[in-house]
């Protein structure tokens, strides 16, 4: 299923995939997951999390690896309203509801899940 991807996927994929994995050792665990979903608003239990590494978790190692989170979001793709998901996303990011994204706005998203950027950035 994930063939179906095209490379310009699998590029920003690979992007999500950093940002999820805190430590750079090529997991998700079920913290880093937490962290992000937190970030984003969510609020997920530990078996939550663990209920959504386990639907993709292939070599039930109890993570999410890079080929396994390319699964995940190949059959997101297919099974969603990317449109919908898009303005869901977007709303996570235009936090005063004006249409647009500041730089502001982006910085704090980026900050709540642990990036470090510049003022440039």
């Amino acid at each position: 299923m994930a063939d179906s991807l095209t490379e310009e996927q699998v590029s920003e994929f690979k992007e999500a995939f950093s940002l999820f994995d805190k430590d750079g050792d090529g997991q998700i665990t079920t913290k880093e997951l937490g962290t992000v979903m937190r970030s984003l608003g969510q609020n997920p239990s530990e078996s939550e999390l663990q209920d959504m590494i386990n639907e993709v978790d292939a070599d039930n190692n109890g993570t999410i690896d890079f080929p396994e989170f390319l699964t995940m979001m190949a059959r997101k793709m297919k099974d969603t309203d990317s449109e919908e998901e898009i303005r869901e996303a977007f709303k996570v990011f235009d936090r005063d509801n004006n249409g647009f994204i500041s730089a502001a706005e982006l910085r704090h998203v980026m900050t709540s899940i642990g990036e470090k950027l510049t003022d440039d950035e």
